[in-house]
C-alpha cells in the first residue's frame, strides 16, 4: 500500500524497518537519540529501539566514522549520521583510507557494510561551512558507493539497498528535500544502487541531474513542453557507480545534453558525465555542445540572495536548454 510521506519520514521508515528485521543494524551519530536528530529524521526511534541501538555519540566525526568501520568489519551493519556533509572532511581518513580499502586489502575476506548518512547542500542560509555539496569528492575513491536520492520513494528504496550492501555507502540527503512529499509503499522494497531513473521521457533534449535539482528541472521541462520542447530528465540517483547505459541511450535519442547539479562546476560529477558521453558512441549523435549548469566556484554565501544565485536557477536551466536547441 502506498501513502504520502515526507523525504525525512521515508528515510526513518527505511532505517526502522531494517532494524526490526535485522538486529545487527543500528544508528549512531550526534543527537540522533532523545533529540531525534538535528533535522528530526530519527524522531521516535529511540523510544522503539533504545540506547543500545540508537547511539548518541561524542561531537567527533572522526570517532563516529572510525567506530562505524570497526563495527562493520566485526559483523554489525552501522548507519552513521554525520550532521552536515561538510563535516565528512573530519571523518575522511576513516572513510577514505579504512572503509573504502579494507575489503580489497583483505582479498574480499573482510566486509565493510556501513552507511554514512549526511545532510548536504545549500538553501537554508547556513553559510559556507554548512552548505557544501562535496559528493563528487568521494566518487574519486574506489571502494565507496555514493547515493543522492531526489524523492521520498527513491530515498527509502535506496537506503534499504545501502544498508544491505556489504560495501561502504555514502548517502547524501539534500536537506532542502526533507519536507518534500511523495508516494511511498508501506512495505520494504529495494532500488538497485547504480541504476538511474528516467523521471520524464522526452525526445528533444536530455537533462542529466540528481538530488534537489531534479524537481527544478522537472518544473522547467513542464514550462518548455508548452512550446513543444520535449525534455527527457535523467535522475542519476547513484553517482558511484554511474549508470552509463541510461546516459548513453538517452543522448543517442535526443542528441542534446544539459547537465545540472548544485555542486561546484569545477570537479563536479558533470565533468565525468560529459567524458562518458564524449568517449562513447553517443558522441556521434550530438547536435550541439554539452552544456553544464552547476554551482559557482565560490564558497556558499550567507546572504540569501547571493546564496540563491550561487547554485543553479530555473532561469539558468531554461536558458541552457534553449541554447542547445
Amino acid at each position: 500500500m502506498k501513502r504520502e510521506l515526507t523525504y525525512s519520514k521515508a528515510i526513518r521508515e527505511a532505517m526502522s524497518q531494517k532494524m526490526r528485521e535485522d538486529e545487527k543494524v543500528f544508528l549512531m551519530g550526534e543527537d540522533v537519540g532523545l533529540y531525534g536528530g538535528s533535522f528530526g529524521v530519527s524522531v521516535g526511534m529511540f523510544d522503539e529501539f533504545g540506547a543500545e541501538r540508537i547511539k548518541d555519540t561524542p561531537i567527533s566525526e572522526a570517532a563516529i566514522a572510525g567506530a562505524a568501520v570497526g563495527a562493520a568489519v566485526t559483523g554489525m551493519r552501522p548507519i552513521a549520521e554525520i550532521m552536515f556533509s561538510d563535516f565528512l572532511t573530519i571523518a575522511a581518513d576513516q572513510i577514505v583510507n579504512q572503509a573504502a580499502k579494507m575489503r580489497y586489502m583483505f582479498g574480499g575476506k573482510a566486509k565493510v557494510p556501513m552507511v554514512v548518512r549526511a545532510a548536504a547542500g545549500s538553501g537554508s542560509g547556513a553559510a559556507a561551512q554548512h552548505s557544501q555539496s562535496i559528493e563528487a569528492w568521494f566518487c574519486h575513491i574506489p571502494g565507496l558507493k555514493v547515493v543522492v536520492p531526489s524523492t521520498p520513494y527513491d530515498a527509502k528504496g535506496l537506503l534499504i539497498s545501502a544498508i544491505e550492501d556489504d560495501n561502504p555507502v555514502l548517502f547524501f540527503e539534500q536537506r532542502k528535500l526533507y519536507q518534500s512529499k511523495g508516494m511511498v509503499p508501506e512495505e520494504m522494497y529495494r532500488i538497485p544502487i547504480g541504476r538511474a531513473d528516467i523521471k520524464r521521457p522526452g525526445k528533444t533534449v536530455t537533462i542529466i541531474t540528481y538530488g534537489r535539482m531534479v524537481q527544478m528541472c522537472m518544473d522547467v521541462a513542464e514550462r518548455l513542453a508548452k512550446e513543444g520542447i520535449d525534455t527527457e530528465i535523467i535522475d542519476l540517483r547513484t553517482l558511484s557507480p554511474l549508470d552509463k547505459d541510461t546516459i548513453i541511450q538517452s543522448v543517442k535519442k535526443t542528441g542534446r545534453v544539459v547537465i545540472v547539479h548544485e555542486a561546484n562546476l569545477t570537479g563536479g560529477i558533470g565533468g565525468e558525465v560529459s567524458a562518458i558521453i564524449c568517449g562513447s558512441e553517443a558522441f556521434y549523435y550530438l547536435d550541439a555542445p554539452i552544456k553544464r549548469v552547476c554551482g559557482a566556484d565560490v564558497p556558499i554565501p550567507y546572504n540569501r540572495e547571493l546564496e540563491k544565485n550561487a547554485v543553479p536557477t530555473a532561469a539558468g536551466i531554461e536558458a541552457a536548454v534553449r541554447d542547445t536547441i
